[in-house]
Protein backbone atom coordinates (compact mmCIF):
# COMPACT_ATOMS: atom_id res chain seq x y z
CA UNK A 1 0.00 0.00 0.00
CA UNK A 2 1.34 3.43 -0.84
CA UNK A 3 1.90 6.51 0.99
CA UNK A 4 -0.80 8.53 -0.99
CA UNK A 5 -3.74 5.53 -0.84
CA UNK A 6 -2.86 5.64 3.55
CA UNK A 7 -3.57 8.82 3.63
CA UNK A 8 -6.24 9.17 1.42
CA UNK A 9 -8.35 6.52 3.66
CA UNK A 10 -7.02 8.12 6.96
CA UNK A 11 -8.49 11.51 5.47
CA UNK A 12 -11.54 9.96 4.92
CA UNK A 13 -11.99 8.28 8.27
CA UNK A 14 -11.39 11.71 10.28
CA UNK A 15 -13.80 13.15 7.75
CA UNK A 16 -16.29 10.95 8.51
CA UNK A 17 -16.05 11.04 12.34
CA UNK A 18 -15.48 14.60 12.13
CA UNK A 19 -18.81 15.21 9.98
CA UNK A 20 -21.74 17.03 11.93
CA UNK A 21 -24.85 15.18 12.28
CA UNK A 22 -27.97 15.60 10.41
CA UNK A 23 -30.45 17.51 12.83
CA UNK A 24 -33.22 15.31 12.74
CA UNK A 25 -30.86 12.33 13.48
CA UNK A 26 -29.34 14.99 16.21
CA UNK A 27 -32.54 16.09 18.37
CA UNK A 28 -34.53 12.63 17.58
CA UNK A 29 -35.70 12.08 21.20
CA UNK A 30 -37.20 15.67 20.69
CA UNK A 31 -38.88 14.60 17.92
CA UNK A 32 -39.98 11.03 19.71
CA UNK A 33 -41.28 12.35 22.60
CA UNK A 34 -42.58 15.92 21.73
CA UNK A 35 -42.91 16.03 17.96
CA UNK A 36 -44.74 12.64 17.38
CA UNK A 37 -47.29 13.25 20.33
CA UNK A 38 -48.10 17.09 18.83
CA UNK A 39 -48.43 15.32 15.51
CA UNK A 40 -50.87 13.16 17.20
CA UNK A 41 -52.84 15.88 18.94
CA UNK A 42 -52.81 17.56 15.64
CA UNK A 43 -54.33 14.89 13.46
CA UNK A 44 -57.20 13.45 16.01
CA UNK A 45 -57.68 17.07 17.37
CA UNK A 46 -57.46 19.08 13.84
CA UNK A 47 -59.38 15.66 11.86
CA UNK A 48 -60.69 13.23 13.44
CA UNK A 49 -62.22 14.41 16.81
CA UNK A 50 -66.05 15.12 16.62
CA UNK A 51 -67.78 18.09 17.76
CA UNK A 52 -69.40 18.16 21.12
CA UNK A 53 -72.12 19.81 21.86
CA UNK A 54 -72.82 21.42 25.31
CA UNK A 55 -77.09 22.40 26.91
CA UNK A 56 -76.47 24.59 29.93
CA UNK A 57 -79.48 25.26 32.21
CA UNK A 58 -79.47 27.03 35.96
CA UNK A 59 -82.13 26.45 38.85
CA UNK A 60 -82.22 27.72 42.24
CA UNK A 61 -84.38 26.15 45.26
CA UNK A 62 -86.11 28.17 47.00
CA UNK A 63 -88.80 27.81 50.19
CA UNK A 64 -91.36 30.23 51.43
CA UNK A 65 -89.66 33.18 53.41
CA UNK A 66 -88.70 36.91 53.37
CA UNK A 67 -84.91 38.16 52.47
CA UNK A 68 -83.35 40.64 54.63
CA UNK A 69 -80.50 42.29 53.17
CA UNK A 70 -82.11 44.27 49.59
CA UNK A 71 -79.29 43.83 47.31
CA UNK A 72 -78.67 44.11 43.29
CA UNK A 73 -76.99 40.94 42.86
CA UNK A 74 -78.27 38.07 41.06
CA UNK A 75 -78.40 35.79 44.04
CA UNK A 76 -80.67 38.40 45.48
CA UNK A 77 -82.59 39.05 42.76
CA UNK A 78 -83.52 35.05 42.06
CA UNK A 79 -84.35 34.81 45.81
CA UNK A 80 -86.63 37.99 46.14
CA UNK A 81 -90.59 37.36 46.09
CA UNK A 82 -90.52 36.23 49.88
CA UNK A 83 -88.38 33.21 48.76
CA UNK A 84 -85.20 32.18 50.58
CA UNK A 85 -82.72 29.74 49.01
CA UNK A 86 -82.30 26.19 50.69
CA UNK A 87 -78.12 25.30 49.59
CA UNK A 88 -78.41 22.27 51.56
CA UNK A 89 -81.57 21.17 49.12
CA UNK A 90 -79.35 22.16 46.06
CA UNK A 91 -76.47 20.23 47.13
CA UNK A 92 -78.70 17.19 47.81
CA UNK A 93 -80.18 18.17 44.04
CA UNK A 94 -76.30 18.19 42.64
CA UNK A 95 -75.31 15.13 44.40
CA UNK A 96 -78.57 13.44 42.74
CA UNK A 97 -77.77 14.25 39.03
CA UNK A 98 -74.36 12.99 39.60
CA UNK A 99 -75.15 9.59 41.59
CA UNK A 100 -75.92 6.38 40.23
CA UNK A 101 -79.54 7.07 40.84
CA UNK A 102 -79.40 9.88 38.98
CA UNK A 103 -78.16 8.18 36.02
CA UNK A 104 -80.84 5.43 36.36
CA UNK A 105 -83.79 7.47 36.68
CA UNK A 106 -82.74 9.16 33.67
CA UNK A 107 -82.09 5.44 31.56
CA UNK A 108 -85.49 4.94 32.02
CA UNK A 109 -87.02 8.30 31.14
CA UNK A 110 -84.95 8.29 28.28
CA UNK A 111 -82.48 6.21 26.51
CA UNK A 112 -79.16 7.72 27.36
CA UNK A 113 -76.93 5.06 25.70
CA UNK A 114 -78.02 5.42 22.55
CA UNK A 115 -77.08 9.47 22.80
CA UNK A 116 -73.39 8.66 24.18
CA UNK A 117 -73.25 5.54 21.45
CA UNK A 118 -74.16 8.22 18.94
CA UNK A 119 -72.21 7.15 15.51
CA UNK A 120 -71.05 10.93 14.51
CA UNK A 121 -69.15 10.36 17.68
CA UNK A 122 -65.65 9.38 17.44
CA UNK A 123 -64.13 6.14 18.33
CA UNK A 124 -62.32 7.90 21.59
CA UNK A 125 -65.28 9.86 22.08
CA UNK A 126 -68.25 7.85 22.47
CA UNK A 127 -69.15 5.54 24.25
CA UNK A 128 -67.92 2.55 24.98
CA UNK A 129 -64.34 3.63 24.93
CA UNK A 130 -61.74 1.69 23.48
CA UNK A 131 -61.59 -1.61 24.84
CA UNK A 132 -63.77 -1.01 27.33
CA UNK A 133 -67.78 -2.41 27.86
CA UNK A 134 -70.86 -1.68 28.17
CA UNK A 135 -71.61 -2.32 31.74
CA UNK A 136 -73.30 0.05 33.98
CA UNK A 137 -69.82 1.08 36.03
CA UNK A 138 -68.45 1.32 32.80
CA UNK A 139 -71.94 3.89 31.43
CA UNK A 140 -71.28 5.58 34.85
CA UNK A 141 -68.26 6.87 34.43
CA UNK A 142 -68.38 8.21 30.87
CA UNK A 143 -71.74 9.24 32.54
CA UNK A 144 -69.94 11.36 34.62
CA UNK A 145 -67.38 12.95 31.78
CA UNK A 146 -70.53 14.07 29.71
CA UNK A 147 -72.69 15.57 32.58
CA UNK A 148 -71.70 18.14 35.26
CA UNK A 149 -73.66 19.85 38.48
CA UNK A 150 -71.55 22.48 40.27
CA UNK A 151 -73.27 25.11 42.62
CA UNK A 152 -71.91 28.74 42.55
CA UNK A 153 -71.58 29.31 46.24
CA UNK A 154 -72.26 33.62 45.98
CA UNK A 155 -75.39 33.63 44.06
CA UNK A 156 -76.67 29.67 44.88
CA UNK A 157 -77.34 29.47 41.20
CA UNK A 158 -76.76 26.04 40.49
CA UNK A 159 -75.44 24.54 36.98
CA UNK A 160 -75.85 21.68 34.88
CA UNK A 161 -74.09 20.75 31.56
CA UNK A 162 -74.78 18.34 29.82
CA UNK A 163 -72.55 17.18 26.41
CA UNK A 164 -73.52 14.85 23.40
CA UNK A 165 -72.68 14.40 20.04
CA UNK A 166 -76.09 16.41 18.65
CA UNK A 167 -77.69 19.43 19.87
CA UNK A 168 -80.72 17.87 20.51
CA UNK A 169 -79.68 14.78 22.56
CA UNK A 170 -77.55 17.39 24.75
CA UNK A 171 -80.93 19.06 24.98
CA UNK A 172 -83.08 16.22 25.83
CA UNK A 173 -80.59 14.64 28.72
CA UNK A 174 -80.30 18.34 30.27
CA UNK A 175 -83.85 18.91 30.59
CA UNK A 176 -84.94 15.32 31.64
CA UNK A 177 -82.19 15.94 34.58
CA UNK A 178 -84.33 19.13 35.48
CA UNK A 179 -87.43 17.25 35.63
CA UNK A 180 -86.04 14.32 37.53
CA UNK A 181 -84.38 17.19 39.91
CA UNK A 182 -88.05 18.55 40.19
CA UNK A 183 -89.88 15.44 40.85
CA UNK A 184 -86.82 14.98 43.60
CA UNK A 185 -87.80 17.72 45.23
CA UNK A 186 -91.24 17.12 45.22
CA UNK A 187 -90.78 13.90 47.05
CA UNK A 188 -88.26 15.28 49.58
CA UNK A 189 -90.70 18.06 50.17
CA UNK A 190 -93.80 15.33 50.62
CA UNK A 191 -91.19 12.89 52.80
CA UNK A 192 -90.27 15.78 55.01
CA UNK A 193 -93.89 16.66 55.45
CA UNK A 194 -95.48 13.29 55.82
CA UNK A 195 -92.88 12.84 59.15
CA UNK A 196 -94.19 15.69 60.65
CA UNK A 197 -97.69 15.68 59.69
CA UNK A 198 -97.78 11.88 60.47
CA UNK A 199 -96.05 12.20 64.01
CA UNK A 200 -98.65 14.56 65.03
CA UNK A 201 -101.44 12.55 63.64
CA UNK A 202 -100.50 9.61 65.51
CA UNK A 203 -100.30 12.03 68.58
CA UNK A 204 -104.11 12.79 67.68
CA UNK A 205 -104.92 9.69 66.83
CA UNK A 206 -103.87 8.25 70.53
CA UNK A 207 -105.26 11.53 71.72
CA UNK A 208 -108.60 10.18 70.64
CA UNK A 209 -108.21 6.26 72.25
CA UNK A 210 -107.42 7.79 75.30
CA UNK A 211 -110.97 9.79 75.03
CA UNK A 212 -112.66 7.00 73.85
CA UNK A 213 -111.45 4.78 76.75
CA UNK A 214 -112.46 7.70 79.35
CA UNK A 215 -115.69 7.73 77.95
CA UNK A 216 -116.71 3.96 77.98
CA UNK A 217 -115.53 3.72 81.61
CA UNK A 218 -117.62 6.33 82.49
CA UNK A 219 -120.53 5.34 80.97
CA UNK A 220 -119.72 1.70 82.28
CA UNK A 221 -119.73 3.21 85.65
CA UNK A 222 -123.06 5.10 85.19
CA UNK A 223 -124.86 1.54 84.34
CA UNK A 224 -123.01 -0.39 87.33
CA UNK A 225 -123.94 2.23 89.70
CA UNK A 226 -127.45 3.14 88.28
CA UNK A 227 -125.86 6.73 88.47
CA UNK A 228 -125.90 9.60 85.39
CA UNK A 229 -124.74 12.65 87.39
CA UNK A 230 -123.81 12.56 91.22
CA UNK A 231 -123.64 16.76 91.39
CA UNK A 232 -127.38 17.09 89.74
CA UNK A 233 -128.65 14.10 91.80
CA UNK A 234 -127.26 15.45 95.29
CA UNK A 235 -128.22 18.69 94.26
CA UNK A 236 -131.90 17.26 93.70
CA UNK A 237 -131.39 15.17 96.98
CA UNK A 238 -130.54 18.43 98.94
CA UNK A 239 -133.42 20.56 97.06
CA UNK A 240 -136.00 17.64 98.53
CA UNK A 241 -134.19 17.28 101.93
CA UNK A 242 -134.51 21.33 102.42
CA UNK A 243 -138.31 21.70 101.30
CA UNK A 244 -138.60 18.43 103.49
CA UNK A 245 -136.87 20.57 106.39
CA UNK A 246 -139.03 23.70 105.64
CA UNK A 247 -142.48 21.37 105.73
CA UNK A 248 -141.24 19.98 109.29
CA UNK A 249 -140.09 23.73 110.90
CA UNK A 250 -143.78 24.53 109.73
CA UNK A 251 -145.21 21.40 111.44
CA UNK A 252 -143.24 21.95 114.45
CA UNK A 253 -144.64 25.59 114.82
CA UNK A 254 -148.00 24.76 114.07
CA UNK A 255 -147.58 21.70 116.62
CA UNK A 256 -146.38 23.79 119.70
CA UNK A 257 -148.80 26.71 118.96
CA UNK A 258 -151.84 24.10 119.29
CA UNK A 259 -150.61 22.92 122.53
CA UNK A 260 -149.77 25.86 123.98
CA UNK A 261 -153.60 26.97 122.37
CA UNK A 262 -155.26 24.23 122.61
CA UNK A 263 -153.30 20.67 124.20
CA UNK A 264 -156.65 18.72 123.74
CA UNK A 265 -156.95 19.52 120.04
CA UNK A 266 -157.56 16.10 118.13
CA UNK A 267 -155.27 17.39 114.91
CA UNK A 268 -152.31 17.23 117.73
CA UNK A 269 -151.77 13.35 116.86
CA UNK A 270 -151.98 14.45 113.21
CA UNK A 271 -149.57 16.38 112.91
CA UNK A 272 -146.99 14.73 115.00
CA UNK A 273 -147.61 11.85 112.82
CA UNK A 274 -146.78 14.08 109.94
CA UNK A 275 -143.73 15.19 111.45
CA UNK A 276 -142.31 11.73 112.38
CA UNK A 277 -143.25 11.18 108.50
CA UNK A 278 -140.99 14.04 107.34
CA UNK A 279 -138.46 13.22 109.39
CA UNK A 280 -138.37 9.59 107.99
CA UNK A 281 -138.00 10.97 104.80
CA UNK A 282 -135.49 13.52 105.75
CA UNK A 283 -133.46 10.61 107.28
CA UNK A 284 -133.89 8.62 104.37
CA UNK A 285 -133.09 11.14 101.86
CA UNK A 286 -130.05 11.97 103.64
CA UNK A 287 -128.60 8.04 103.77
CA UNK A 288 -129.52 8.24 99.90
CA UNK A 289 -126.52 11.15 99.64
CA UNK A 290 -124.07 10.39 102.68
CA UNK A 291 -123.64 8.00 105.41
CA UNK A 292 -123.84 4.22 103.49
CA UNK A 293 -122.04 2.57 101.32
CA UNK A 294 -124.57 2.88 98.64
CA UNK A 295 -124.67 6.72 98.94
CA UNK A 296 -123.94 9.21 96.36
CA UNK A 297 -120.94 10.64 98.32
CA UNK A 298 -119.17 7.19 98.17
CA UNK A 299 -119.81 7.02 94.09
CA UNK A 300 -119.06 10.90 93.45
CA UNK A 301 -115.42 9.90 94.55
CA UNK A 302 -114.80 7.47 91.36
CA UNK A 303 -116.92 9.33 89.57
CA UNK A 304 -115.36 12.58 89.86
CA UNK A 305 -111.43 11.05 88.90
CA UNK A 306 -113.15 9.21 85.87
CA UNK A 307 -114.34 12.64 84.52
CA UNK A 308 -111.55 14.60 85.02
CA UNK A 309 -109.66 11.53 82.91
CA UNK A 310 -112.13 12.17 80.40
CA UNK A 311 -111.78 15.67 80.37
CA UNK A 312 -107.77 15.48 80.32
CA UNK A 313 -108.58 13.62 77.57
CA UNK A 314 -110.21 15.90 75.41
CA UNK A 315 -107.85 18.51 76.38
CA UNK A 316 -104.75 16.25 75.15
CA UNK A 317 -107.02 15.68 72.11
CA UNK A 318 -107.75 19.36 71.38
CA UNK A 319 -104.18 19.77 71.93
CA UNK A 320 -103.09 17.43 69.50
CA UNK A 321 -105.63 18.65 66.85
CA UNK A 322 -103.92 21.75 67.08
CA UNK A 323 -100.37 20.50 66.82
CA UNK A 324 -101.77 18.44 63.48
CA UNK A 325 -102.49 21.90 61.95
CA UNK A 326 -99.59 23.70 63.46
CA UNK A 327 -97.58 20.51 61.63
CA UNK A 328 -99.44 20.72 58.40
CA UNK A 329 -98.85 24.89 58.31
CA UNK A 330 -94.95 24.36 59.01
CA UNK A 331 -95.25 21.73 56.61
CA UNK A 332 -96.41 24.43 53.76
CA UNK A 333 -93.96 26.71 54.70
CA UNK A 334 -90.79 24.58 54.74
CA UNK A 335 -91.53 23.00 51.28
CA UNK A 336 -88.86 23.87 48.87
CA UNK A 337 -88.96 24.33 45.11
CA UNK A 338 -86.60 24.31 42.27
CA UNK A 339 -86.92 27.50 40.06
CA UNK A 340 -85.82 27.39 36.48
CA UNK A 341 -83.37 30.24 36.26
CA UNK A 342 -81.91 29.72 32.86
CA UNK A 343 -83.68 26.99 30.70
CA UNK A 344 -81.91 24.33 28.79
CA UNK A 345 -80.48 25.81 25.56
CA UNK A 346 -80.57 24.05 21.99
CA UNK A 347 -77.24 24.52 21.00
CA UNK A 348 -76.18 25.67 17.96
CA UNK A 349 -72.63 25.27 17.43
CA UNK A 350 -70.01 23.15 19.27
CA UNK A 351 -68.14 24.29 22.61
CA UNK A 352 -66.14 21.32 22.46
CA UNK A 353 -63.48 20.08 21.66
CA UNK A 354 -61.09 23.14 21.83
CA UNK A 355 -58.82 22.15 19.47
CA UNK A 356 -55.91 24.63 19.21
CA UNK A 357 -56.04 24.43 23.27
CA UNK A 358 -55.57 20.97 23.22
CA UNK A 359 -53.10 20.74 21.04
CA UNK A 360 -51.38 23.17 22.54
CA UNK A 361 -51.60 21.40 26.18
CA UNK A 362 -50.81 18.36 24.36
CA UNK A 363 -47.19 20.09 22.81
CA UNK A 364 -46.59 22.00 26.60
CA UNK A 365 -46.61 18.69 28.25
CA UNK A 366 -44.62 16.81 26.12
CA UNK A 367 -42.30 19.83 25.75
CA UNK A 368 -41.92 20.04 30.13
CA UNK A 369 -41.77 15.85 30.42
CA UNK A 370 -38.69 15.56 27.78
CA UNK A 371 -37.04 18.67 29.47
CA UNK A 372 -37.48 16.72 32.60
CA UNK A 373 -36.32 13.91 31.17
CA UNK A 374 -33.22 15.21 29.15
CA UNK A 375 -31.93 16.99 32.82
CA UNK A 376 -32.45 13.91 34.57
CA UNK A 377 -30.20 12.08 32.14
CA UNK A 378 -27.77 14.84 32.09
CA UNK A 379 -27.54 14.42 35.78
CA UNK A 380 -26.74 10.68 35.90
CA UNK A 381 -24.47 11.30 32.58
CA UNK A 382 -22.21 14.13 34.99
CA UNK A 383 -22.46 11.78 37.86
CA UNK A 384 -21.21 8.20 36.22
CA UNK A 385 -18.06 7.20 37.34
CA UNK A 386 -15.52 7.71 34.33
CA UNK A 387 -13.81 3.99 32.89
Amino acid sequence: MNISTLDHETIREVFVKTRPKSWPFKHRWLILFVGLPTLLAVIYYGFIASPIYVSQSTFVIKSPGKTSVPSLSLANLVQSGGLTAGKDQTQEVLQYIRSRNGLRDLEKTTNVRAKFENSRGDVLSRFPAPFGDRSFESLYRYYGSMVGASLDPDSGLALVEAKAFTPRDAFQINAKLLELSEALVNRLNERAQSRAVTEAAKRVDEAQARVREARLALNAYRNQQDLVDPKAEAEGILEVTNKLIAERATLQAQLDLTLRVAPRNPSVPAIRDRIAAISRQIDAQTGRAVGTPTGIASKATTYEQLSVDQEIATQMLTAAQASLEQARTEAQKQQFYLERVVEPNLPDDALLPHRLKRILVVFAVSLCLYFIGWMLVVGILEHAPED
